[in-house]
This record gives C-alpha cells, sequence and structure tokens, in this order.
C-alpha cells in the first residue's frame, strides 16, 4: 500500500521547499521555482494561488516580484501546504466497498483506515519547513541530476514518503 500526494500536493509541497530554499530577502520568482523543482510553469501558477489564498505565501507583482514565505518557516508545516491544495469536503472513501462508508454502519477496516490517515496527518502537522533536510531534497530533486523525465518523475511523485523519511 502507497499513501502517496496528488500531484497538486506533491507541487505544493516542492513550491514550499523551494521557496524555502531560494529566499535571500528577495521574492522567488515562479520561474525559478519552477526550474529548480521541476514544476510545470502552467502548474504552478495555479498551486501558488492556492498558497497565497492559505497565507502561506505572499505574491508580489511585477518586475523584481514574485514569492516569499508569509511566515517563518518554523511556523509553517506540511499539512498546511497539503490542505492548501488538496480536494476536501468529500466523504471518506471506504476501502472495501469502494464508495463513502454508508449512514448504517461502516466497514470491518474503517477503524484502522482512519487511523492511518490520522497518523499520517500528525506526521504532517509535526513536520515544519525550517526542520526539513531541504537541502539534501532540493538536490535530489532538481531535474538536472536525472536523464530523463520520466526517471525524475519515478523519485519525485512520492514525495511525502520521500521528505518524511528525511526526518529519521
Amino acid at each position: 500500500m502507497r499513501l502517496e500526494l496528488t500531484r497538486r500536493g506533491d507541487y505544493a509541497v516542492r513550491a514550499a521547499l523551494a521557496i524555502t530554499q531560494l529566499d535571500n530577502g528577495r521574492p522567488v520568482s515562479a520561474r525559478r521555482i519552477a526550474e529548480y523543482m521541476d514544476i510545470p510553469s502552467r502548474f504552478l501558477a495555479h498551486v501558488l494561488t492556492d498558497l497565497v489564498r492559505a497565507g502561506i505565501v505572499i505574491g508580489t507583482a511585477g518586475r523584481g516580484g514574485g514569492y516569499h514565505l508569509a511566515q517563518p518557516a518554523s511556523d509553517i508545516d506540511l499539512l498546511r501546504i497539503v490542505d492548501a491544495v488538496e480536494e476536501r469536503g468529500e466523504p471518506a472513501r471506504c476501502v472495501l466497498r469502494g464508495g463513502a462508508c454508508r449512514a448504517d454502519g461502516t466497514c470491518a477496516v474503517h477503524d484502522a483506515f482512519s487511523a492511518a490517515t490520522d497518523a499520517m496527518r500528525h506526521e504532517l502537522a509535526s513536520a515544519k519547513l525550517a526542520t526539513l533536510p531541504c537541502s539534501r531534497v532540493g538536490a535530489r530533486l532538481r531535474r538536472s541530476h536525472f536523464p530523463s523525465r520520466a526517471q525524475h518523475q519515478s523519485v519525485t511523485r512520492p514525495l511525502a514518503a520521500t521528505v518524511i523519511a528525511g526526518l529519521a
């Protein structure tokens, strides 16, 4: 079993990590973020809009504009980043039934999977941008280290597992 982020969640975490690493007192351009973390520019624009709406980053328009964290990296956790871009509001999907658990009761494995989801959310909430091994993550994700896009994506798709493993 693999618990993975959606592509949008993956890009949001990577964008926040890039801003954390690249911010030297001046806003970081979307182009620089996209190149640094190999995120398609068109998709990155949507992700950054979500992060601005959530109050995680601040965007500055115009020449010399870009993005910087709205708060210190020590105050921003991965759960907040993921929640800013992931779809919410749909009922939990039942593992056995393939849809929402029925009103007449939950399935046999509901409690176990619910506990696993809660544990994952707890881990993401405890992982602050300031304490992540960003330099190692950024170096691993930069496209120049991979000979092909397919090989690069095979490494970057399970980003949550990579980042959490780096905390150990």
